[in-house]
């Protein structure tokens, strides 16, 4: 029990610093695909949406470590995340289920 107390801690400690990032990556990834598809827009027109999805902003060293970092916390995020729903669902499996008798029978 201790190592999911201590895994849950460090989701939630790890979870909003790569909140922002991801975000950033996914918004600025589909605002250019929409708006090139949908929009009509061109490639030069909606560059700067990709200069921010890529990272290019941080320059070539900041570039890599941005998606590496990026891809690493969304894995973490993932697989964490996972285990701790997996988790909660096997305990859930395992009570008795509870029916509500306050109410019920009413008027």
């Amino acid at each position: 029990m201790q190592v999911l107390a201590r895994l849950r801690r460090w989701h939630a400690l790890i979870g909003p610093v790569v909140v922002l990032p991801l975000l950033i990556t996914v918004s600025s990834g589909m605002g250019y695909r929409l708006l090139r598809d949908w929009g009509g827009l061109s490639r030069d027109q909606v560059h700067g949406l990709m200069v921010l999805h890529e990272g290019e902003w941080l320059g070539p060293v900041g570039e890599t470590f941005y998606v590496a970092l990026n891809g690493l916390g969304l894995l973490w995020m993932l697989i964490t995340g996972t285990g701790l729903a997996l988790q909660g669902w096997s305990r859930r499996r395992g009570r008795p289920e509870q029916h509500e008798s306050a109410g019920e029978g009413g008027t």
